[in-house]
């Protein structure tokens, strides 16, 4: 596990902003100006550099640890593992906290533009307390930092909170992903329950590659509500998504896995089967333990082993009638081996870890593990090393 923020040294002349990484041979390659870069000189020798290059109008310096240290330049040094930030990546300085946060890093699956902690719901396992805050100002904090994204980024996540809190913020900030990053998969993950009703149509033919991560709990507007804790949720989600399909948005819908969802599971896949036959893909959902979750763990726990018959039945009826079905944050132990192939790798690097059990798997490097935060109370009671790698169906 990599954590986003650490500790650091920095000099009087360092400033907060967002800066892009960058070694001296990515930096014979960019045009970025120099405010703009974080130049990565770990790995160099003091000796060799020029003067004149150090003097740059750099917005930092990341020195080596031989280097003394100068006032006069704008260095800054990171506690902890050299790994937490690298040539490509995206931090943000904040030199009253003395903090360093990666913002963006180069070749994780998981990176997020994080648009605000103002929410609509209050489920019972949201990992991300909302918080009602002005943060209009994100808008421009997200637009300097999709400048520094590199262009070739595959795949980057809008969440919150609820992103269209934002309104038309979240629409511009839409539109600059298609200037900067016209070929990135962009995956909003909303609620679906958008106050403005024109809100929706604003996004079609915005970005080439754009699409939204939509929760449902339930086949029922009472399961659903009782999820979300918000009266009327489900009827706002429903209106959300035809909306999102008129205005040719391709959809995602997401079902975390927890007591209420798991008991109509089979149901609710059969009405997302009916009734939402335009969505491209269901996620199917292991729990992470952290927010909200960890005050309900009574109301919410459900341990894969005993929800298996069922959570292969929902899968079943989703990809038999031709809806591509996947499985996150479920461990492969915890699962029937017929449903390997449905399960991804998808915890974040930075809270994605393992537990002593996993050692001796032979299909650890296939797993997507476990939440760093995860505890023996929301632990299956099916971990344990599978002994040998067995060949399994692909859907």
């Amino acid at each position: 596990m990599l954590p986003l923020e650490t500790g650091a040294q920095l000099a009087p002349s360092t400033k907060a902003s967002l800066l892009k990484v960058v070694d001296l041979t990515e930096f014979a390659q960019t045009s970025l100006p120099f405010d703009r870069i974080a130049l990565d000189l770990r790995d160099a020798s003091s000796k060799r550099l020029s003067g004149a290059l150090l003097e740059l109008p750099w917005g930092a310096i990341l020195p080596s640890k031989t280097w003394d240290w100068s006032e006069a330049l704008p260095l800054i040094r990171l506690e902890g593992s050299p790994e937490l930030c690298k040539s490509g990546d995206v931090i943000e300085l904040n030199p009253i906290r003395k903090k360093v946060a990666v913002r963006y890093r180069r070749g994780d699956t998981g990176n997020v533009l994080f648009a605000t902690e103002r929410c609509n719901s209050y489920c019972l396992m949201c990992s991300q307390p909302p918080r009602e805050v002005e943060d209009a100002w994100r808008v421009g904090h997200l637009i300097d930092l999709i400048d520094l994204i590199d262009i070739n980024e595959p795949s980057l996540a809008i969440s919150g909170g609820e992103p269209t809190l934002l309104g038309d913020g979240l629409v511009k900030i839409v539109k600059k992903c298609a200037t900067s990053l016209p070929e990135t998969h962009i995956h909003i993950l909303s609620n679906g329950r958008i106050r403005d009703a024109g809100l929706h149509a604003n996004f079609a033919g915005v970005h080439p590659n754009l699409s939204w991560g939509i929760p449902l709990y339930g086949d029922h507007y009472a399961l659903h509500d009782y999820v979300v804790q918000s009266s009327g949720a489900f009827s706002q989600t429903l209106r959300g998504l035809y909306a999102m399909q008129a205005a040719n948005q391709r959809i995602e819908i997401r079902v975390v896995l927890v007591k209420p969802t798991v008991e109509r599971l089979a149901e609710l896949a059969r009405y997302i089967w009916r009734n939402l036959p335009f969505v491209e893909h269901v996620a199917l959902m292991g729990i992470e333990p952290i927010g909200f979750a960890k005050a309900h763990h009574q109301e919410l726990w459900a341990d894969p082993a005993d929800y298996a018959e069922t959570l292969g039945i929902a899968v079943e009826t989703l990809a038999s009638n031709g809806i591509p079905v996947s499985l996150y944050n479920l461990p492969l132990c915890s699962l029937d081996q017929s449903l390997w192939p449905y399960a991804v790798q998808s915890i974040s690097t930075w809270k994605n870890d393992y537990l002593p059990a996993c050692s001796a798997c032979s299909v650890r490097e296939r797993c997507g593990g476990f939440f760093s935060w995860v505890t023996p109370a929301w632990t299956s009671r099916a971990i344990s090393p599978v002994p040998d790698l067995q060949a399994c169906p692909v859907p």
